[in-house]
C-alpha cells in the first residue's frame, strides 16, 4: 500500500482551487466569446454600400446627403446585432415617441371597404419654400399610431413636410371592416385613394412617396403600375422591404439567422389581427372566406400558410404563386421613372441576402435609383447611441428626410437638368426594354 507523507499531502492542496479558478477564467472566457460573436461586437462601423450610375443628380446627391458617404454608429453593445436592432424594434418601435396632432380621414372604396389615413401639417415651411406632402406607407399591420410612423411623422414636420400615414385596412384597432378583406402584401387600392385625395385637397402640393418594409413594396408598386402615378411626384424611398414575395417566403423556412422564429412570430401576429376581425370576415356578403378557412388558419404556423389560406382569397387568386407574382413590386419597379432611393441592412434576419440581388442589378441598370445597404440596422431599426442607450431619432429618419430634402432643392434649382434627366430616362426604357426577373 501507498502512502503519502504529510509533506506530499501539503502540497496537492493548493492545486485543486487553483484548477477551479482556471475552470472558472475559461468559463468566463468562453462567456465572452460567445457575446463577441452575438453581439458582433468585432464588426467595424461603415459608410453604406451604394450602388448607382454616375449621373449629374447622384453626384448632386452624394454631395447633398452626408449620410450617403458618412459611416452609421449604431450603439456600442448592442446595435452591430441586426437581431437586437430588429427586437428593440418590434417591442418598442422608438423611445420617447413624440405624438403628432393629425387628423383622421375616411375613404369610401368602390368595393364598400372604409380606408382610412391620418393627415399631419407641417409645423414650419419647407426649406425650398414649397408644398411638399410625405405620402406614408407603414409595414404589415401598421398604422399611423405606430411608435415608429410617429417619430418620423414628428421629424418630418418639423422639417416643413405634411404627412399623410396610411392605416391599412383592418389594422386600427376599434376600427370594423366594412368589406369582406383586409390589406394585403401588394393591394395598392386604398394607398391609391389617400394619393388621390391629397392631390385633389392640395393642388398645389407635390408629393414624396415613402413606404417601410410592406409598404415599401406597395408604393414600389403603385408607381409602376401606371405611369400616370408618378405625376406631381418628386421621389420614392423604400426601406427594408425584399421585393420578391415568392422567394422571401420561401426563405423565410429557412432556420438559418433564425428566420423560421420570425415567421412564426409574425404569423401569430398576422393570425390575431385577422381573427379580430373574424364577425366581418364571415357575416359580409360576397365573402370568400368560409369556416374551413379560418379552421387552417387557426392550425398555420407560417406567413405562408395564412396567405394561403385567407389573404389570397380576398382578391381572388387561384393559387399562393399567383398571389404573390401579382402582389410583388418586383414586376413593376423597373417602370418608376422619378428618383428612386432603395434602402436595406445586410443584417435585417427578415430580408435574406439573395433577395438584396434585386435591389442591386436595378440600381445598375436604372439612373434614377439609388441602393443603399447598410452593415447594421437589422429590420427597421437603425438605432443611434453612444454606448447603450439609443437615441429617440434614429438614422433612418434622418436619412430620408436628407434625402428628400436634397430632391427637393435639384428639383427646384434645376428644373431644366431634371426635366432632361426623366426624358432621357424614358427613352433609355423604351430603347432597352429593362425588366427583373426576381
Amino acid at each position: 500500500m501507498t502512502t503519502l507523507e504529510n509533506g506530499d499531502m501539503n502540497t496537492f492542496g493548493p492545486e485543486l482551487p487553483a484548477m477551479f479558478d482556471g475552470m472558472k477564467l475559461a468559463a468566463v472566457a468562453t462567456i465572452l466569446y460567445v457575446i463577441v460573436r452575438c453581439l458582433n461586437l468585432k464588426s467595424t462601423t461603415e459608410p453604406p454600400g451604394i450602388t448607382y450610375q454616375d449621373t449629374p443628380l447622384s453626384r448632386y446627391l452624394l454631395k447633398s446627403c452626408p449620410l450617403l458617404t458618412k459611416e452609421y454608429i449604431p450603439p456600442l453593445l448592442w446595435g452591430k446585432s441586426g437581431h437586437l436592432q430588429t427586437a428593440l424594434y418590434g417591442k418598442m418601435g422608438r423611445v420617447n415617441t413624440p405624438s403628432p396632432c393629425g387628423v383622421r380621414k375616411f375613404l369610401s372604396m368602390p368595393d364598400g371597404a372604409t380606408a382610412t389615413f391620418d393627415l399631419f401639417e407641417a409645423l414650419g415651411d419647407h426649406s425650398t419654400g414649397d408644398d411638399i406632402t410625405m405620402v406614408i406607407c407603414p409595414g404589415i399591420g401598421n398604422h399611423s399610431e405606430k411608435n415608429y410612423i410617429r417619430t418620423f411623422v414628428d421629424h418630418s414636420q418639423r422639417q416643413g413636410y405634411r404627412c399623410a400615414v396610411l392605416n391599412h385596412l383592418g389594422a386600427l384597432p376599434n376600427m370594423d371592416l366594412t368589406s369582406p378583406r383586409m390589406f394585403t402584401y401588394g393591394c395598392t387600392w386604398e394607398y391609391a385613394a389617400m394619393v388621390s385625395y391629397v392631390k385633389e385637397a392640395f393642388p398645389q402640393t407635390a408629393l414624396v412617396v415613402v413606404g417601410f418594409s410592406l409598404g415599401g413594396n406597395i408604393v414600389c408598386k403603385f408607381l409602376g403600375e401606371n405611369r400616370s402615378n408618378q405625376d406631381r411626384v418628386l421621389c420614392c424611398v423604400s426601406v427594408c422591404q425584399g421585393y420578391n414575395a415568392l422567394r422571401a417566403q420561401e426563405t423565410f423556412l429557412q432556420w438559418d439567422q433564425c428566420r423560421r422564429l420570425y415567421n412564426f412570430v409574425l404569423a401569430d401576429n398576422m393570425k390575431k389581427l385577422i381573427l379580430s376581425h373574424r364577425s366581418s370576415l364571415l357575416g359580409l356578403n360576397s365573402s370568400n372566406i368560409g369556416d374551413a378557412d379560418l379552421g387552417r388558419l387557426y392550425a398555420a404556423t407560417s406567413l405562408m400558410q395564412i396567405d394561403d389560406s385567407i389573404m389570397r382569397k380576398f382578391h381572388g387568386y387561384s393559387s399562393l404563386k399567383e398571389y404573390y407574382e401579382q402582389e410583388s413590386c418586383v414586376h413593376y419597379i423597373h417602370n418608376v421613372t422619378v428618383p428612386l432611393l432603395l434602402v436595406n441592412s445586410a443584417d435585417d434576419p427578415l430580408v435574406h441576402q439573395s433577395l438584396l440581388a434585386i435591389p442591386r442589378t436595378l440600381a445598375e441598370k436604372m439612373p434614377n435609383v439609388i441602393f443603399a445597404l447598410t452593415q447594421h440596422g437589422g429590420h427597421l431599426g437603425f438605432f443611434e447611441g453612444a454606448v447603450l442607450f439609443p437615441q429617440p431619432l434614429t438614422w433612418i429618419d434622418k436619412f430620408i428626410v436628407e434625402y428628400t430634402d436634397a430632391i427637393c432643392h435639384w428639383e427646384k434649382d434645376q428644373p431644366a437638368c431634371q426635366k432632361s434627366s426623366h426624358q432621357d430616362l424614358n427613352s433609355y426604357l423604351q430603347r432597352t426594354g429593362v425588366t427583373l426577373t426576381g
